[in-house]
């Protein structure tokens, strides 16, 4: 046999990886379970108990990052049927939604339409739609190369009774199927048949707030890291309390940022000045903005126009990070030449909060902010602490890593169940209300430095979501190898089906 002299990046996606096998929610070999434990509440009606109802029922969205020109080749793999709405479709630069249910009407994004009011997700008539208690073919992948990904966002709706949730999963197979020759000179003569492929691949699992497919940690967007411009008013009306609030409030909320985050002070009156310039010291921002003395009148476009500058064209400015002004003034401004100020910074991909200070123009501002949302009011500068904490909230809360590692560690967390918790903003773990929503995502991504030692490789593995009462349920611990520690019912393994004890 002759030499394959291809090195790992001049491999073909056939002698890199013959196949991901069923990588995530799948029926051939994988199944995405959901469960109602049992009865959440009972009541009399006349002399009958009649139990109460806890459902769980799912939906998903999957796509797959796999290179541009591959349609074919991915619809060739399974993703294809006889209505067109459910083939595989290229979103571009070399990504393709694989799968997703239910499939919303056109024109409307599926993270929409599972967060909005309009579909009974719980309603009987629903199930022929969603995923409920069903294998779903998330990942059937037989063609992967290094610096593929995937990610798929569960979206779940409790239904009726508040419940704890749980996530579950396994790795099903993690196969050698094999040694190519280049396979060997990378790792030796295999004895045991296990394949490298799940310690090679890196998983991330979050809270997926905005249901979005897209792990966002900072809160502001689809980038990771922030760049946030404080803009404030130092007009000669400033002078006094309103300036020392500031101060106070606008400096604690830099004292929030961390590292890779970085922030600017910017301040206006007539004209506009950059007093720091982006950067992640933090003492140099606040101090800057100790600093500030006031005077002059209130030119609100400038300080835009100054900020927009440093966001976009800064010494440090990090193209693509997500890009925020939080602009505050007590003051009345050019209205035209502020709002067109704003129009092209929000147009520019700036998102704008606004705090109205005082007597400030509460309606150029709200004009002036992304959103009526994003339009702060403080009536007395001693509202300013709680505004820029309210801001800072949205703006830094971002989303909640529940596991990331390599395929086999988080697998590993995951074989006795993740717990999930119901209010991330509360102390300890909370149960999730009834007639909820919650998404989680799951993404995949082989590396693209990997080497040869993965070729032929597979692997395949079940994920599992699981509700149980809270009521009478503290700090319910459930083990998932078959029973349920803290209940009467017997608890389901991870297989796909659905265990409902209570009538529904």
């Amino acid at each position: 046999m002759s030499k394959d002299t291809n090195d790992k990046i001049g491999l073909s996606r056939r002698k890199v990886l013959a196949g991901l096998g069923a990588v995530g929610v799948a029926s051939a070999g994988a199944g995405l379970g959901t469960t109602a434990y049992f009865n959440d509440t009972e009541s009399f009606d006349g002399n009958t108990l009649t139990a109460g109802e806890l459902d769980l029922k799912l939906d998903y969205k999957s796509t797959y990052f796999g290179g541009p020109g591959r349609l074919d080749d991915i619809r060739a793999m399974g993703y294809a049927g006889g209505d067109e709405e459910f083939l595989a479709q290229d979103l571009g630069d070399g990504q393709y939604l694989i799968g997703q249910a239910p499939s919303p009407a056109a024109l409307q994004e599926w993270e929409d339409f599972v967060q909005g009011e309009e579909f009974p997700f719980c309603s009987p008539e629903a199930d022929i739609h969603l995923v409920n208690g069903d294998g779903i073919p998330v990942f059937t992948l037989d063609d992967v190369k290094p610096g593929d990904s995937g990610e798929v966002t569960i979206s779940i709706h409790i239904c009726d009774n508040p419940a704890y949730l749980y996530l579950a999963g396994e790795l099903t197979e993690n196969l050698e199927n094999g040694q190519s020759e280049p396979e060997l000179d990378a790792e030796g003569e295999d004895t045991d048949g296990i394949g490298e492929l799940a310690d090679f691949i890196d998983v991330c699992v979050w809270y997926d707030e905005d249901c979005d497919n897209v792990y966002e940690p900072t809160g502001t967007g689809q980038q990771q890291e922030l760049e946030v411009a404080l803009v404030s008013d130092v007009s000669g009306s400033m002078g006094g309390a309103p300036l020392s609030a500031l101060k106070t409030a606008a400096t604690s909320f830099v004292g929030n940022l961390s590292s890779p985050d970085e922030a600017a002070a910017i301040s206006f009156n007539s004209g506009a000045s950059t007093d720091q310039e982006l950067t992640t010291n933090y003492q140099a921002v606040q101090n800057a903005i100790n600093n500030y003395t006031a005077g002059g009148g209130t030119s609100i476009a400038a300080g835009i126009i100054e900020g927009e500058d440093e966001l976009l064209n800064g010494t440090i400015a990090t193209p693509g990070a997500s890009k925020v002004m939080i602009l505050l003034s007590d003051g009345q401004s050019n209205e035209t030449a502020a709002t067109d100020a704003a129009t092209d910074a929000k147009n520019n991909g700036i998102r704008i909060f606004t705090i109205a200070l005082g007597n400030a123009d509460t309606g150029l501002l709200e004009s002036v902010a992304s959103s009526s949302d994003d339009a702060f009011v403080a009536p007395d500068p001693a509202d300013l602490d709680t505004v820029y904490a309210e801001i800072a909230q949205i703006v830094l809360a971002g989303e909640q890593k529940i596991l990331s590692g390599t395929m086999s560690e988080v697998f590993d967390a995951l074989a006795d169940g993740e717990a999930l918790d119901g209010n991330r903003q509360e102390e300890g773990r909370q149960p999730y209300p009834g007639a909820t929503t919650q998404c989680i995502g799951f993404e995949w991504t082989l590396p693209a430095d990997v080497g040869n030692e993965i070729q032929t490789d597979s692997v395949s593995f079940d994920l599992a979501v699981y509700a149980e009462q809270s009521r009478h349920n503290d700090d319910p611990q459930v083990a998932f190898n078959g029973t349920d520690v803290n209940s009467t019912s017997p608890g389901p393994a991870p297989n796909g089906t659905d265990n409902v004890s209570n009538p529904n």
